[in-house]
C-alpha cells in the first residue's frame, strides 16, 4: 500500500496513532497547532531539513533509520544549548507512490529517538513532492539555566568533546564504495547516537560555549571561534582512532584523522570549559582556547576541507 492509497488524512491518522505524548505536551496532534509546556517561560527552538539524495538514500536507509537520524539532528541542537528537549514537529513531503510502510517506519524512528530524551512528536504536516523531504523543528526547555551559546569561550579555556567523531563520515565512505560493512560504521551513518545528556550536564558544569558537531569538528569549532572572538588549537594526539575507523581507512586509502576532524553528522557535542573545571567521564579534552582567531591543529593551520558546506563548489 502507498501513501496515495490512504490519502493525506489517512496518512496523518496512521502516523499520529504511532506517536504517544509526554508530560510536556498540553495539546498534541489533531488541532491547528500543538501546545507545549515551557516551565521557565523560555523555549529553545531549532529546525533542520533532511533531503533525499542529499542527507539520505532510500537504498541505504530505511524509514526507521531516517526517522532516528532526523530526530537526532534536531535534538542534539537543543542539547547543545544546555537545554532539555521536549517536543518535535515534523513536516513530510513525499511522492505519492512512497510505500505506506516506509512512512510508518519513519514515524516509529522519530518516536523512538525522541523517547531517549523524554520528548514527543506533537504535530506536523504532509505534502506531495518528487522526493522525500523531512523537516523537523525541535523545542526545548532550559529548566531555569542560562543558555550555553557559541559566544562565551575565553582564552585559557579547554576544549572538550562528548560523543563519537568520524563514524558517520566513515560509514558514508563505506556505503559510497558499494559496501555494507563494517556494520558499526554504516549504522553510525544511518543512525547517529548523540550524547544528549552531556549537553545539560555541561551547562551545570559551567561550560562557557558549546555546539553540536554536524558539519565537522574543525568547521563547527570555526563558527564557535568566530562567535567568541578567539582562536582554538586542537591536539591531534588527543583523538582516539578506533580499530574500525583505522581498518576502514586503510581499506579505502583514507587518513582516519580526516574523518575525525572534518566528518559531520555524528552530532557529538564540543564545548569549552574553564581549565579548573573537573569534567566527567563523558567529556575528553582535545584542545585549548587561545588569543587569536581560527582553528589550528598542533599549532598549524589545517590543510584541506574543514567540513561540510551545502553550497560549496564541487
Amino acid at each position: 500500500m502507498t501513501v496515495s492509497e490512504v490519502g493525506e488524512f489517512g496518512l496523518i491518522a496512521r502516523v499520529t496513532a504511532r506517536l504517544p505524548q509526554g508530560s510536556a505536551t498540553i495539546l498534541g496532534p489533531g488541532d491547528d497547532a500543538a501546545i507545549v509546556l515551557a516551565s521557565d517561560g523560555r523555549v529553545v527552538v531549532s529546525t533542520d531539513l533532511l533531503v533525499e539524495g542529499r542527507h539520505f538514500r532510500r537504498d541505504w536507509s530505511g524509514g526507521y533509520d531516517v526517522g532516528r537520524k532526523a530526530a537526532a539532528a534536531n535534538l542534539a541542537d537543543i542539547a547543545a544549548m544546555g537545554a532539555q528537549p521536549t517536543s518535535l514537529v515534523v513536516g513530510l513531503a513525499c511522492p505519492p507512490d512512497l510505500p505506506l510502510e516506509w512512512a510508518e517506519a519513519l514515524a516509529d524512528g522519530l518516536r523512538e529517538e525522541s523517547a531517549l530524551v523524554g520528548a514527543s512528536v506533537v504535530g506536523g504536516d504532509v505534502s506531495r513532492a518528487d522526493s522525500v523531504i523531512v523537516a523537523v523543528t525541535a523545542l526545548g526547555d532550559l529548566q531555569g539555566r542560562a543558555p550555553v551559546t557559541r559566544a562565551g569561550a575565553r582564552a585559557g579555556d579547554v576544549v572538550a568533546v562528548a560523543g563519537r567523531l568520524g563514524w558517520s563520515a566513515a560509514g558514508h565512505a563505506v556505503l559510497s564504495r558499494g559496501f555494507r560493512s563494517p556494520r558499526v560504521l554504516v549504522d553510525a551513518h544511518r543512525r547517529p547516537e548523540p550524547p544528549y545528556a552531556a549537553g545539560p550536564a555541561a551547562s551545570v558544569l559551567g561550560a562557557t560555549a558549546m555546539c553540536d558537531v554536524s558539519d565537522g569538528l574543525i568547521a563547527d569549532l570555526g563558527h564557535l571561534a568566530v562567535a567568541s572572538g578567539v582562536g582554538i588549537d586542537l591536539r591531534r594526539d588527543a583523538f582516539t582512532v578506533t580499530r574500525q575507523l583505522a581498518d576502514a581507512a586503510q581499506a579505502l586509502g583514507k587518513d582516519p584523522i580526516d574523518w575525525v576532524l572534518t566528518g559531520g553528522e555524528d552530532h557529538a557535542l564540543v564545548a569549552t570549559f574553564p581549565a579548573t573545571v573537573a569534567l566527567g567521564a563523558d567529556w575528553r579534552v582535545v584542545g585549548a582556547v587561545r588569543v587569536g582567531s581560527g582553528v589550528t591543529v598542533d599549532g598549524e593551520p589545517w590543510e584541506g576541507t574543514a567540513g561540510h558546506d551545502h553550497f560549496a563548489r564541487p
